[in-house]
């Protein structure tokens, strides 16, 4: 048949659902593949047979011809390996699993492309159903036969189920996707949307509660309105006025009584309302929850192939089990989850797992093992990777820290084992002392404390000398519910992830330093740069006096920072609702809620913001946190100190702010040169020798430049002879002076001679 003819008769219109359908059976095929490989009995291989064979029938509907003949070869291998005529070798079995592959790559091809595609695959199909078929020469395994004699009379070919049995056929046939049934595909959008309508509704449900509060105070301001028509009333009958106006003020009471008691009716029924809408809009979110998760073992079903695979390529053996697979997680996390994993388990085979020669001379099986697990522990997901091979060399690692000059050797040796396992999820760290297609390159643990850090979680390492190494993940089950720290930023209420957060501190602004006109704050021993949140995000700056200073320090991997904010509000849960993708990326903004007040809520990017944070301490002019306001009417004179030596900056900046001058510095002629063009000075204090840009050069670009040459400058250096006394006041200097004037008031005149007092 040529290979028009095999595609002519494809049904375009049923091809969507056919590959919906072999992508559930090539999921059987490849864990039960793999399992077969490990034990073979005709219980296992039977729904193996049902699926090649549900396969094939589907195929054969859509006009599908090449995948007809390579889904009957399989059903053949499989069906007499089922009746025991065949007993599956390991070679089989990787057969078996290159046809299943053929399957995958066509159930993830888009329908219009998938005739097209056939017709390139052709030669290989017809190849791998050769090679399939071939299998059936091999000589069965006695032992296999004698244990199935019930079978041998009956023929390789699987006949077709009579019509009084499809209705018994059926489920078995509909096993390969038991846990599909009555399920239907939604697109993630709007799935998402969902999720955040079904939060609002949450939302406003709770918010009713005020309202109950409010009907609850009308009613005791109404009681006391009648109790103070009633005494009128009273002192108006002793005071005999004509009886109509009695008339109408008993008929005004009795009115009265009858709005306290319709009043009282209501505020019952809004309360049974109010609760009841509650539980309603409480159940709808849970049930939205459930709907976006999935079942462990969704996530990891080609694990058992890849290890299989990857064991077999390093001649090793390995006994794979995966606990837990029904454990319910949010999809976006499985989605997450599915790379570290992957890591984690080729690190498990190579570096865990000894050879079986390594094994059986140490005393243990050939064959090692390693288990992937997961749990709900404590409100979160416990994922655990574990093998029984030689475990981590301590030592070793910590030769190889010192090695990578990660630490010194005097530090190194100080190291605790917890504080050593650390440096295996840096960036390029590897133990393995060559570079090989699996491992050697130092990526695989940066991507597990990645993804960890990025969904608010935590990993640990366990590990004992010969015994083997766990690694453990600890994780949210869901990312649509965060909790989070409520702050007050610029009077508006922001949200920071709590397990983004490393300290909140409430203490005077006294407890900050000043270094280089840089705030920091001293935590654990570390000094940690300080800066004001809303110039963080781009707010205008407060510029009140705070008697209270509230601090959040907050960190990523390489840094970490003190965001002063305004005020802290509560600790919250919060449904989180991703913002609109029309918007892009909104910087140190992650996504956002709605309080149960209504009114919104942006939740921080700590990463993103630990970024902007760190250009701000490293290029930018900051603002000072905890200071009282300045006058706007007497401003401060401004100098720029140019020095690239640190303490000479320090000691520089703190004389001429103890004399009241408003002071920044900069590191070189370069860094100098730049700030001048961005901000104005009264005067420039500056060093000679500096690297990229000396002093002289420097001075010479502020003379000649028309905006900048009124303004005064005064060298400040070492040398003290006096031709480079004269080359500098040549260049253009006001001033030459020589640090040991730091001992006396002669920099000070000298600032006081050129722009006068602060």
């Amino acid at each position: 048949m040529s290979t028009q003819d095999q595609t002519e008769n494809i049904d375009l219109s049923m091809l969507e659902l056919f590959r919906t359908e072999v992508e559930n059976y090539t999921k059987l095929l490849e864990t039960g593949l793999v399992e077969v490989e490990q034990e073979q009995t005709p219980e296992r291989i039977e729904p193996l047979m049902r699926a090649a064979h549900s396969i094939k029938g589907a195929a054969r509907m859509v006009g599908l011809n090449l995948v007809v003949t390579l889904a009957h070869a399989m059903e053949d291998v499989l069906s007499a390996a089922q009746h025991g005529k065949l007993n599956l070798r390991s070679d089989h079995i990787d057969t078996l699993l290159q046809g299943n592959d053929l399957f995958l790559q066509l159930s993830k091809i888009d329908v219009p492309a998938i005739p097209q595609w056939l017709e390139k695959q052709t030669e290989t199909i017809g190849d791998i159903s050769r090679r399939i078929l071939a299998v059936l020469s091999s000589e069965p395994a006695p032992s296999l036969i004698e244990k199935n004699k019930v079978f041998q009379s009956e023929k390789t070919e699987l006949p077709p189920p009579p019509v009084q049995e499809r209705k018994e056929t059926a489920p078995a046939r509909g096993s390969a996707r038991k846990d599909d049934m009555g399920h239907v595909r939604v697109v993630s959008d709007s799935l998402n949307r969902l999720m955040g309508y079904a939060g609002e509704c949450l939302v406003q449900a709770k918010s009713a509660k005020p309202f109950s509060s409010s009907l609850l105070s009308i009613k005791d301001e109404h009681r006391e309105v009648v109790s103070g028509l009633e005494d009128l009333h009273g002192s108006v009958k002793a005071m005999s006025l004509p009886k109509e106006i009695e008339e109408r003020l008993s008929e005004h009471l009795s009115r009265m009584d009858r709005m306290r008691d319709g009043l009282a009716e209501h505020i019952v029924d809004f309360e049974i309302f109010s609760r009841g809408l509650e539980r309603l809009a409480d159940k709808l979110y849970e049930e939205v929850i459930a709907i976006r998760m999935r079942s462990f073992s969704d996530g990891v079903v080609g694990f058992p192939r890849m290890v299989r695979d990857l064991a077999k390529s390093m001649g090793k053996k390995v006994d794979f089990q995966i606990l837990g697979g029904s454990t319910r997680v949010d999809r976006d996390v499985l989605e997450k989850l599915e790379a570290p994993l992957v890591h984690l388990l080729r690190n498990s085979i190579d570096h865990g797992l000894e050879t079986p020669e390594e094994r059986i001379a140490t005393g243990k099986p050939a064959e090692g093992k390693v288990v992937l697990e997961a749990r709900h522990s404590s409100g979160m997901l416990h994922v655990r990777v574990t093998d029984d091979g030689k475990g981590i060399d301590i030592e070793k690692l910590r030769r190889r820290v010192v090695d990578k000059g990660h630490a010194p050797a005097e530090m190194a040796a100080g190291l605790t084992e917890t504080e050593l396992l650390d440096f295996l999820f840096l960036p390029g760290f590897s133990t393995a002392a060559k570079v090989t297609e699996v491992s050697g390159r130092g990526v695989g643990l940066d991507v597990v404390l990645s993804m960890v850090q990025e969904t608010g979680g935590s990993v640990r390492v366990d590990t004992r000398a010969g015994s083997g190494t766990t690694f453990s993940l600890l994780l949210p089950i869901t990312l649509s519910v965060l909790r989070a720290l409520l702050v007050d930023i610029g009077a508006q209420p922001y949200a920071i992830p709590l397990s983004r957060i490393d300290r909140i501190v409430k203490s005077g602004p006294d407890c900050l330093r000043t270094l280089e006109d840089k705030q920091f704050y001293t935590y654990e021993g570390e000094h940690v740069g300080v800066i004001d949140a809303c110039q963080a995000i781009g707010l205008p700056s407060s510029k009140v006096h705070k008697e209270e200073m509230c601090l959040v320090i907050i960190s990523d991997r390489l840094n970490r920072y003190g965001l002063v904010v305004d005020r802290f509000l509560e600790r919250r849960e919060l449904v989180v609702m991703p913002l609109d993708t029309r918007l892009g990326k909104i910087p140190n903004v992650s996504a956002g809620s709605i309080l149960e007040d209504g009114s919104p809520v942006l939740i921080l990017d700590v990463d993103d913001l630990v970024r902007s944070i760190d250009n701000l301490l490293t290029h930018g002019r900051l603002h000072k946190v905890g200071g009282k306001r300045e006058k706007a009417e007497v401003p401060k004179k401004r100098v720029l100190v140019v020095d690239d030596s640190l303490t000479v900056r320090e000691v520089e900046r703190r004389l001429l702010e103890k004399s009241g001058y408003q002071v920044a510095v900069a590191v070189d002629g370069i860094d100098g040169w730049n700030t001048l063009q961005l901000q104005r000075f009264d005067l420039v204090v500056s060093d000679v020798d500096m690297p990229r840009m000396n002093g002289i050069e420097l001075i010479r670009k502020i003379k000649s430049d028309p905006k900048l040459k009124e303004t005064p400058v005064i060298i400040v250096s070492y040398k003290d002879r006096e031709e480079d006394r004269l080359k500098g006041l040549e260049s253009g200097a006001d001033y030459y002076l020589t640090k040991s004037s730091f001992q006396d008031e002669g920099l000070n005149n000298a600032v006081r001679d050129l722009i006068g007092e602060a």
